[in-house]
């Protein structure tokens, strides 16, 4: 391994990420991190392991002035038969121990040639080496996510005006952003089929007669924090499937540094879409369903069967480990 490049948002205490970025720097390793001072709760925390980095040659930078860092992704370059290779981790959730066994989160490692390039640029953005506004695979905030999101759906929305199937699913923390918002209720007037899985604020209101009568929204509160963020689009059959690190509010799309990534992989994908996004939708254990007059029930069941998705994906997940 010859570089690492890495943001760290909520660091925690007793961090093994970052010991073991510093003994990746020990080892004379190109190290450097972007460490968000302004990061909710973890303040203290941050500030301590930003010295500790910089004690130990650790090229440390704060972001860019006025835009809060929430996006979590590391650039590690290695050496491999005489080529440097680039491998980039995307996630949902923050590289942070604890929270790591209390939140449900998505992360991507890939090799993809665009997306490795993507967030090399980004990483020049936030370190000042660049002021780049275009970018091949990677959406990010708030240069050109709220338009990605905007055209995904306003591509499933001409899909449905030819007749074609449309259908977008959507999981995320909060829906709140008024724009998104009424991106959805036209999607849902032009025919096109929406789920929402919001596990906090949703401030759309779905089933309303000839306004969102396309759209339902759900929110699964267990035994974990529901926290990673999904984006799927039908697109005629072709399927597109991202993670982000954002969630659909102002803040997230206008005011902080966010990444949307394409998953490529055809496994991938289909786990996501037919197996994670497919349990959620039919949770009828902690699921709760909003309706029309902004009241929450629990999701109604369609067989007598009990379905609670973290349970689900938790045992599956303990059954692949034990192989």
């Amino acid at each position: 391994m010859l570089a690492i490049k890495q943001t760290l948002y909520r660091v925690g205490k007793n961090s093994p990420v970052v010991a073991a970025l510093i003994e990746a720097a020990e080892n004379r390793k190109q190290v450097a991190v972007l460490v968000e001072l302004k990061a909710r709760f973890d303040e203290e925390n941050n500030i301590y392991w930003a010295k500790q980095l910089e004690s130990v040659g650790v090229h440390v930078v704060y972001g860019l002035i006025g835009l809060k860092t929430h996006a979590k992704m590391t650039l590690v370059v290695r050496r491999e038969q005489h080529q440097l290779t680039r491998y980039v981790h995307v996630a949902t959730g923050n590289y942070n121990a604890s929270t790591a066994k209390l939140y449900t989160d998505l992360g991507l490692m890939t090799c993809n040639e665009d997306i490795c390039n993507d967030v090399s640029d980004i990483f020049n953005i936030l370190t000042g080496y660049s002021a780049q506004k275009d970018f091949r695979q990677v959406a990010v905030a708030p240069i050109n996510l709220r338009q990605r999101i905007e055209q995904l759906i306003s591509r499933e929305i001409e899909w449905a005006k030819q007749g074609k199937k449309a259908r977008i699913i959507i999981k995320v923390n909060s829906l709140v952003d008024p724009d998104i918002i009424g991106y959805l209720y036209e999607a849902s007037q032009a025919g096109v089929d929406i789920d929402l899985i919001v596990r906090g604020i949703c401030c759309l209101v779905p089933g309303l007669p000839g306004i969102s009568e396309n759209i339902r929204v759900r929110s699964i509160v267990g035994r974990y924090l529901e926290h990673s963020r999904i984006f799927y689009f039908y697109n005629n059959g072709e399927e597109d499937l991202y993670i982000s690190s954002a969630d659909i509010m102002q803040r997230n799309l206008d005011r902080r540094v966010e990444l949307m990534t394409p998953v490529f992989d055809r496994s991938i994908k289909n786990y996501l879409r037919n197996t994670v996004l497919e349990i959620y939708l039919h949770d009828n254990v902690k699921a709760r369903v909003l309706d029309p007059n902004k009241k929450y029930s629990l999701a109604p069941r369609e067989t007598i069967e009990e379905l609670s998705a973290q349970e689900w994906l938790m045992n599956q997940q303990f059954e692949y480990s034990n192989h």
